[in-house]
Parts: C-alpha cells; sequence; structure tokens
C-alpha cells in the first residue's frame, strides 16, 4: 500500500514538473472564426491595455474627485541650531554703558515639533468642471476600448482569412504540380522517342518551374499569416494554431445580405461617439478657461505641538510640549492678468469651434463610408460569381487544351497558355471568398456589430 502511495505521489511530482516545463509555444491551438474572435478580445494586446486605459480612467476620475475631499497632512520638523544667531542690544537696554552694544542669544538650540493639518476646498469652478472633464474622460475610454474590440474582431476576420486562402493556394498549387509534373514527362518520353517537339518539353517545363517556384513562396506565405494570426488573437507567434473552419464556408455563411438591410443609425456607430465626446471635451476646456476667473474658497484647521531645549530631550517623558492650534480660511480672487485669461478663452472657444467643424466632416465621412462598404460588399459577392464562372470556364478550356494536345491539334504554347488562364482564375476564385468575408467585416465594424460573428 505504501509503495502504491509513493508511485501515485512520484507520478504526480512528474506530470506536474512536465507541465510547469511547457512553454506557450509548446500548446496546441485550435479555433473556429468565432471561437478566435472570442479569445483575442480577451487576450490580443490591443484588448488588453484597452481594458488597463479603462482602469486607468476610473483612477483618474477619483484623483480629481478626491481634490475636493478632505486633505490631511502631517509634519515633523526638527531643528538643531550648531550656531544660533545673535542680537546686539543697546547697553542701556540691559545696565550697560550708554552707547555700546551688547550681544545677545534668543531661544534654545534645539527645537521639536509636530502639525496635523485638514484643508477642505469649498468653492473652485476649475474643480466643478474637471468632475465634470473626468466622467467624460471615462465615458471616452470606454468608448475607445469598444473600438478597439470592433477592430480587434475585424483584424481577426481578416487575418482568418488570409490563412485560410494561403492554406487552400497550398493544396491547389500542390496538384497543379503533379499535374505539371505528369504532362512534362510523358512529353519528354514521347520526345525522346522523336514524336514531339523539344519547344513542346520546354514550354511545359517553364510552366512547370513556374508554379513550383509559386508553391514554394506561397509556403512561406502561410507560415507569415499564420505568424500575423497568432500575433493578432495574442499568442506567440510560433505557436502550433489550427483553424478548424473552411473558406468555402466562411464565404458562403457571410453571403448573407441580411447586412444590407439593416438601419445605419450613425449615432450608434463608434467613431460618430469618439468625435462627439471630443467635442464635448474641448466644450469643457473653454468652461474650464471661464472658471478661472471666478474666486477660489478654502479652509483650513490645524493642531500641532512642540517643545524646545539645549539638549537633545525630546523622547524624555518629562520634557514639556507646548499645543497650538489655527482656523483658517483663504479666498483667492483673480482680478487682473493682463488679458492673459482672455486669450486663453478665446483659444478655447477656437478650439471648440474646430471641434464642432470636425464633428461634422466626421458624420459626412461615415454616412460615405457606410454607402462605400455596402458597394464593396455587393461588389464581393459579384465577383465571387463571376470568378466561379471564369474558373469553370477555365477548367473546361484546360481541358480541351489537354486532349488537342495529346491528339496534336494544340501547341505546348496553346496548352500553356490555357493552364496558366486556369491558375490565375484559380486564385483569383480564392480572393474573391475572401473579400466577402473581408467587406461583410468592414460592413459590420461600421454598424458597431456586437463583438461576434455570428449573426
Amino acid at each position: 500500500m505504501k509503495n502504491n502511495l509513493w508511485l501515485l505521489c512520484l507520478g504526480w511530482l512528474f506530470t506536474a514538473t512536465l507541465q510547469a516545463q511547457q512553454s506557450p509555444i509548446d500548446t496546441i491551438y485550435s479555433f473556429t472564426l468565432d471561437e478566435a474572435v472570442e479569445f483575442a478580445l480577451e487576450n490580443s494586446y490591443q484588448s488588453i491595455n484597452a481594458r488597463r486605459d479603462v482602469a486607468k480612467a476610473l483612477k483618474r476620475k477619483w484623483e480629481t474627485t478626491a481634490d475636493g475631499l478632505p486633505q490631511i497632512e502631517g509634519v515633523i520638523d526638527y531643528q538643531n541650531q550648531l550656531k544660533q544667531p545673535v542680537t546686539v542690544l543697546p547697553g542701556e537696554v540691559v545696565g550697560g554703558t550708554p552707547g555700546t552694544f551688547v550681544p545677545v542669544v534668543f531661544g534654545v538650540k534645539q527645537q521639536a515639533s509636530a502639525t496635523a493639518t485638514l484643508r477642505q476646498l469649498i468653492f473652485d469652478g476649475s474643480y466643478l468642471v474637471g468632475l465634470e472633464a473626468a466622467k467624460s474622460f471615462l465615458q471616452f475610454s470606454n468608448d475607445s476600448q469598444e473600438k478597439v474590440q470592433l477592430e480587434v474582431r475585424k483584424a481577426v476576420i481578416n487575418a482568418y482569412g488570409s490563412v485560410l486562402v494561403a492554406q487552400e493556394s497550398v493544396l491547389i498549387l500542390k496538384k497543379n504540380v503533379e499535374t505539371l509534373e505528369k504532362n512534362y514527362q510523358e512529353t519528354k518520353k514521347i520526345f525522346e522517342n522523336g514524336l514531339a517537339e523539344e519547344e513542346d518539353v520546354e514550354q511545359l517545363q517553364i510552366t512547370l518551374l513556374q508554379i513550383k517556384n509559386q508553391l514554394t513562396n506561397t509556403g512561406r506565405l502561410e507560415k507569415i499569416a499564420m505568424q500575423m494570426f497568432n500575433l493578432t488573437i495574442g499568442v506567440d507567434v510560433n505557436a502550433s494554431t489550427e483553424l478548424s473552419d473552411k473558406l468555402e464556408d466562411l464565404s458562403m455563411k457571410n453571403m448573407d445580405k441580411s447586412v444590407i438591410t439593416t438601419p445605419f443609425v450613425i449615432e450608434n456607430n463608434i467613431d460618430y461617439r469618439l468625435a462627439e465626446l471630443l467635442t464635448e471635451q474641448r466644450r469643457l476646456e473653454l468652461k474650464l478657461e471661464k472658471s478661472k476667473a471666478l474666486p477660489r474658497l478654502s479652509a483650513f484647521v490645524n493642531y500641532g505641538t512642540a517643545a524646545f531645549d539645549n539638549d537633545f530631550v525630546f523622547l524624555d517623558s518629562d520634557t514639556p510640549w507646548f499645543q497650538s492650534s489655527i482656523l483658517g480660511a483663504s479666498l483667492n480672487i483673480p482680478i487682473f492678468s493682463s488679458f492673459k485669461r482672455s486669450a486663453k478663452t478665446k483659444q478655447a472657444k477656437i478650439a471648440e469651434d474646430q471641434a464642432k467643424t470636425d464633428f461634422l466632416r466626421t458624420q459626412n465621412e461615415l454616412r460615405l463610408k457606410y454607402d462605400s462598404s455596402i458597394s464593396d460588399f455587393k461588389f464581393s459577392i459579384e465577383s465571387y460569381d463571376t470568378a466561379k464562372q471564369n474558373l469553370a470556364l477555365a477548367e473546361r478550356i484546360e481541358k480541351k487544351n489537354q486532349i488537342k494536345y495529346s491528339e496534336g491539334l494544340a501547341t505546348s504554347f496553346d496548352l500553356r497558355q490555357a493552364q496558366l488562364q486556369l491558375y490565375s482564375s484559380q486564385q483569383e476564385l480564392l480572393q474573391a471568398m475572401l473579400d466577402i468575408i473581408n467587406k461583410k467585416a468592414e460592413l459590420e465594424t461600421i454598424l458597431n456589430t456586437p463583438q461576434s460573428t455570428n449573426n
């Protein structure tokens, strides 16, 4: 029984050690597009820092609020006059000869004091404006976080689609290389038997080398696209990641045109709200400059105790300490600043007018951007339909030329042209599917789609 317990303990320790040593790169991730978006909203670098910005804004709001709350500070002082100041008095004052002066030392060499002061702001126009500005800044930080989430969502969709396109391109190019290799070898044997021209072999060899080169480059691009995806969702760029959705399935899912009929409520757009908040901040800055012409009233009360002696006896229990307390108020009234306040107020007014103009421009830009995104999304679907038809035609043309070439009715140049046209059509279809996904994501971002790929 004891041996079994020891074995269990050793096994548990061994497992725990392996888990502790496992690095993030060793972790294998697997995502659907929806899962990738959810993961990135929680773990991407931009999302993490956006949440920190909101946390900072909350602390900044409290910092501003605390300025108007009671402030207590304590001061402990100790002084040792190594050389005490000397004051001279007329001789007759101390019974000396008139016309002479007598040096006198006043006070003691050492003193210690402790004072606590309570301060309270009673009225300050700048403080009231500051509270408004802190609330506005917190809202700005929250809206900025929402914008980051929308941009992260769009970036993940784009990166996910780019990886799928690269993977599909590799698969298609591998099949093309296999077909070309077979054609090349067959034509080479025919040429060696004297039944074909050397140019036929060379034409096929040129095409084969080009497609092999494309395959090699696309393989590298696939790796880079995956690294970019990892970076976007917030994991190590070299982490092992698998994408479980298929490019064609995603493109079919995103062809749903219901998003086009979704009303565009410009007030819901995050860029509109941020521009509106910027205008509000400029208004508050103007209000702040105006408030600086108002008086500032504050009050304080303190309590202190002090002891004096020629020796350091301040820690002795029998040392006498003398108490003191002061209650006071302070009213600061701005009177004349040589028109400095007026100049700053006018600057703030100009800045507010500029913000209002920028706000109008932003509204028109957003309406134009929405119309443009609608057009781009529709065009992406139309381009997909065209690319699909073109691919079917290119496949038939290439097949016909293969037959004609094998029967001696077409030249190797004709076959090569048909093959290149087919390969181009294959890539155009992949790009068309990616465009549907990306254009849909762009449109959803303008509509402030909730942070999910589900509609």
